[in-house]
């Protein structure tokens, strides 16, 4: 969670009066055009927070006592302090409904910014979270749910509905691992003189491709033999091996170079 506090944003405690338990919570948005600086400018993010406060409590007509909502989510993840744990909120229309549940903002509005980013999802279900650990039951509505409004708008409001769920972090996963195109090193036990093996004719061929090939019969077609000893020792020399280390039996490095191909 990243919360910015009230300290953090020069603010003293609330004076909204307190509350304890509720219902749950209700998401909200703006309701006004919401400027997409926003979106690059997280400066931008605690100006616009700190300016819906002081429009709060300029607002004579509804005499709030502190910024209406808990908490504010901003687009870059930030779970910005409001009235915080255990006060109740002025946002959801009326007495009875303040008190049912808490209240969160995400900083998107009608329009200009109009959808929440994932990461303000995020920081939106970690307001949640923190308030179900002090107070607030399991509900998680909008504020349209039991009050006429447009809020939380659209995009915020079906993100609700399907029960508030926390976002994909947005990492696409990894690629599956293609199938190997060649096959790799069996293990020296393979390359036994006079063993049939199903990876000999794959072997002599790349073999002979990279001009190797030191062949003079194929009686046994799938039988190790001189002529294979003879064929990969002399691509082990191409190799720049030389005395014992370009000896038989093949090594996982000559080998992996070699590239035989998957039968």
């Amino acid at each position: 969670m990243k919360l910015i506090t009230r300290q953090d944003l020069g603010w003293p405690t609330s004076a909204a009066p307190t509350q304890t338990t509720t219902k749950g919570v209700k998401v909200h948005y703006e309701g006004t055009a919401v400027s997409g600086k926003l979106l690059t400018d997280h400066n931008a993010c605690v100006t616009e927070w700190k300016n819906i406060r002081k429009s709060h409590l300029a607002n004579k007509t509804e005499g709030y006592s502190d910024v209406a909502y808990n908490y504010a989510a901003c687009p870059h993840g930030y779970l910005l302090e409001g009235r915080g744990i255990g006060r109740r909120t002025g946002a959801n229309g009326n007495q009875d409904l303040n008190r049912a549940h808490y209240a969160i903002v995400g900083l998107v509005g009608s329009s200009g910014l109009t959808e929440p980013t994932d990461a303000m999802l995020d920081a939106i279900r970690d307001g949640i979270e923190l308030l179900r650990k002090h107070g607030a039951g399991s509900e998680i509505k909008g504020h349209r749910d039991g009050y006429a409004t447009a809020c939380p708008g659209g995009p915020l409001y079906t993100w609700v509905q399907k029960g508030a769920p926390r976002p994909e972090d947005g990492t696409p996963p990894p690629p599956s691992k293609p199938p190997a195109k060649y096959q790799p090193f069996p293990g020296a036990s393979w390359f036994v003189m006079g063993r049939r093996s199903p990876i000999v004719l794959a072997m002599r061929k790349r073999l002979i491709a990279v001009g190797c090939g030191r062949y003079q019969s194929t009686k046994n077609p799938d039988v190790i033999g001189t002529g294979d000893k003879a064929s990969y020792e002399a691509w082990q020399r191409k190799c720049g091996y030389t005395g014992a280390s370009a000896t038989w039996p093949p090594g996982p490095t000559t080998w992996n170079a070699l590239k035989v191909p998957k039968q």
